[in-house]
């Protein structure tokens, strides 16, 4: 039997480099051997390539390979970059293409997009260092449009990075200070009460066109109000799945999803962050990448259904091959 040679690409150059070790050490270790020749390779943190441990160019790594398994979170994985790298190689690979990824990373330029398609997500203002306000001045922006506390975070990170609460409008200025500083575009959210849940989708997936995996409750350890990237890091976060929400609430979530995967054009497969209020859920932001790591939400998803991470990774390899 001829094997499929599948790269996995996994490291890069974002902030969530090590969850990407993690996610590409498990689409390594599941696929099986007698159908995959698997080839582990590594973009590092200043985005050189290696191939099984030795220095090559990008177009070396990339030679002889039947499909790529992106499993690069955030950065150049998720920002069209890498696509278009692949799209003039002519390799193919899984997930979404170049355009509906690097929008999609950009929680700026999504929330437009979902907006205007009619998904319902929290009040939100956003600055970059192009804004002529200063950080007092855009707290007061805010504020004139809805009360504290504020969810503040970066436009483009993804894993919670840099994200700060603030509860009262003092602190806020330093908040949006802060993450302009660090990240260069901010996002300033309502805080709404409710329940964090998240939700995976697959295409062509069990006889349907957008397969919506049971919603995992998300709990965060005691005393967190907002989820970090220390819980992606340390897995101390709980997905519980099955969770206790009723039929109307996953399918009005399952809905909500849904509706952001085909609003941002996303391939493939996706997962949203929700959450779920007393008026129905809103959509935090939606991922083009799902993470495979230890912790992640997806995995249990995926588990919840009798399905696993092999079947869903040999599911995204067909689809990348016709």
């Amino acid at each position: 039997m001829v094997r499929t040679v599948v790269g996995v690409l996994r490291g890069g150059t974002s902030n969530e480099y090590n969850l990407s070790l993690k996610t590409g050490a498990t689409m390594l270790a599941v696929l099986p051997e007698d159908r995959y020749e698997t080839r582990d390779i590594l973009i590092d943190k200043k985005g050189y390539w290696y191939l099984r441990g030795i220095p090559v160019a990008a177009v070396r790594a990339l030679s002889q390979i039947d499909v790529i398994l992106n499993g690069l979170h955030g950065g150049v994985g998720e920002d069209g970059t890498v696509q278009r790298l692949l799209d003039r190689s002519g390799v193919p690979y899984t997930g979404s293409r170049a355009y509906p990824s690097a929008i999609s990373l950009n929680k700026i330029r999504a929330r437009n997009v979902l907006l205007r398609a009619g998904v319902k997500m929290p009040r939100a203002v956003s600055f970059t260092l192009e804004n002529k306000l200063n950080t007092a001045e855009m707290a007061e922006s805010v504020f004139s449009q809805f009360g504290p506390p504020y969810i503040v975070k970066p436009a483009t990170d993804g894993a919670s990075f840099g994200i700060q609460i603030a509860d009262t409008l003092y602190e806020l200025p330093d908040a949006i200070g802060d993450v302009l500083d660090n990240f260069g575009a901010v996002l300033v959210e309502e805080f709404l009460l409710g329940e964090l849940v998240s939700v995976g989708l697959i295409e062509n997936f069990r006889n349907q066109d957008i397969y919506a995996l049971p919603p995992a409750h998300v709990q965060l350890p005691d005393n967190a109000r907002i989820l970090h990237s220390s819980h992606h890091e340390s897995g101390t976060m709980r997905n519980i799945v099955p969770s206790n929400f009723t039929h109307r609430e996953k399918k009005a979530i399952e809905e909500l999803a849904k509706a952001a995967h085909r609003a941002l054009q996303l391939a493939q497969f996706s997962r949203a962050d929700i959450v779920l209020t007393k008026y129905g859920p809103f959509l935090l932001e939606i991922n083009s990448l799902p993470g495979l790591y230890p912790g992640s939400s997806f995995v249990p998803m995926l588990e919840s259904v009798g399905s696993s991470s092999r079947e869903f990774l040999e599911n995204a390899i067909a689809q990348s091959r016709h």
